[in-house]
């Protein structure tokens, strides 16, 4: 497969860009090779500079569950500008938005926006700190809440790939509030919050974990994690920037039945465009500014390109409720990557959550951080490449969930499966 532009192009990002990239994990560090630089989408199929075709399975990092460029999207996108590409003041859509989040998520009866999910989880981290007065935090190791200092730490994703346990640049100050627990430990929690609840302002947990590969959470820890932060008068806040209608309309609360505090919520909600949200009870979100004493504020905000695409996304899934569907294409992949896998002799464990999945090499369930770095990051890079040059595009990270969209069909998964099989059989007799 030539990509000779998109090397080219790598070659002088390099130059003018840190790291040659605007997010570490596209540097492709975890994988090798040079990153690929796309040109275009439609639907699950992407198209590199060079002119090469890939089943997408990133989709952006989760947004595009209706695929790329899809016509109800477009159309907002297209209204939206004709009308302006941003006020910095209210509009109708932003009311219609929240709305729509209100109706479909069941811990959210008020909500602020963002533009990001980093803001999202910083600043619910915030209003927790705010209305308990209280500055301890918990999060579990392997869970990413974005880049804010006192998150980045034993943070997965990125973080993860590049095994950098917090960041330089952050204070030690920053994250001394900050306690971390293995994640599908309820124990670990319930021991934490019963010597030091009294200083806990929130838990924070990926209610399915996305950024240390996929893994859910085991029966009875949320309800665990729920049980034990009422206790403790903590707020509990479920990050579902990754799972926030991609799990289904109500996203993992609803679909796995535990209600948090807080929620922060991006990716889908935005409908590819940079946008975020959180939220919960009127009583807690009351304490934001301008009616509390808890600051958050943003230039763009509730930008209208990004609400309209957001809204468009949500208003086509209430129509369509395709989770279904797709479930039913993931399972299909599911099951012919392990054939697969299994003629070659390869082991590997696949763990699947809804419209979202990860593969790793390994035997047994995948629980917990400990676990995910357990698995064979080597033969994991040799079968991105040997995927990559099949035409078939994935996470260029072991830590890093798989997506699905309403449109992955059966020629798609077909097309993957048979290039799964090649790869297998490389990384089997050694070839790749």
């Amino acid at each position: 497969m030539n990509r000779n532009r998109s090397h080219d192009e790598w070659q002088r990002a390099q130059r003018v860009l840190a790291g040659g990239v605007n997010s570490p994990v596209r540097a492709f560090g975890a994988v090798g090779g040079d990153p690929i630089f796309f040109e275009s989408g439609d639907g699950a199929i992407v198209r590199d500079v060079d002119g090469n075709e890939y089943v997408d399975y990133v989709l952006s990092w989760g947004p595009l569950i209706l695929g790329h460029r899809h016509p109800a999207v477009i159309r907002a996108l297209e209204l939206a500008l004709t009308r302006g590409t941003t006020f910095g003041a209210p509009t109708i859509a932003e009311t219609d938005l929240a709305e729509e989040l209100i109706a479909c998520t069941p811990s959210l009866e008020v909500v602020r926006m963002v533009s990001s999910g980093t803001e999202a989880a910083m600043s619910a981290i915030r209003l927790a700190r705010g209305f308990t007065g209280r500055d301890g935090i918990v999060k579990f190791d392997g869970c990413y809440h974005g880049h804010a200092d006192a998150l980045l730490v034993a943070a997965g994703s990125g973080a993860a790939t590049f095994s950098i346990p917090g960041s330089r640049g952050v204070p030690k100050r920053a994250v001394e509030h900050s306690h971390v627990a293995p994640f599908n430990d309820g124990d670990a929690v319930k021991k934490l919050l019963r010597e030091k609840g009294d200083e806990i302002a929130v838990v924070a947990v990926e209610p399915v974990a996305g950024n240390m590969g996929l893994v859910p959470p085991e029966p009875g820890f949320l309800e665990l994690l729920r049980a034990e932060t009422e206790r403790a008068g903590t707020l509990l806040l479920f990050d579902e920037v990754m799972t926030g209608f991609r799990l289904g309309l109500s996203s993992a609360q609803g679909r796995l039945g535990v209600t948090p505090d807080l929620t922060a919520l991006a990716k889908v909600v935005g409908g590819g465009l940079p946008l975020g949200a959180y939220g919960g009870s009127a009583a807690v979100m009351k304490h934001l500014a301008p009616g509390g004493a808890v600051y958050q504020a943003g230039t763009l905000s509730g930008n209208p390109l990004a609400v309209a695409a957001g809204l468009a996304t949500v208003r086509e899934l209430r129509a369509t409720e395709p989770y279904a569907a797709i479930e039913k294409t993931a399972g299909a992949l599911e099951t012919g990557l392990l054939a697969a896998a299994d003629r070659a002799g390869v082991p590997v464990r696949i763990q699947r959550e809804g419209t979202m999945m990860s593969l790793y090499f390994r035997e047994g369930p995948v629980r917990d951080y400990e676990d995910a770095k357990s698995a064979d990051q080597e033969r994991f890079a040799r079968f991105h490449r040997g995927m990559r040059d099949r035409g078939i595009y994935l996470p260029p990270s072991q830590f890093e969930a798989y997506f699905l969209s309403t449109e992955h069909g059966e020629a798609e998964i077909e097309r993957t499966i048979e290039a799964a099989a090649a790869t297998f059989a490389d990384i089997a007799s050694g070839r790749s």
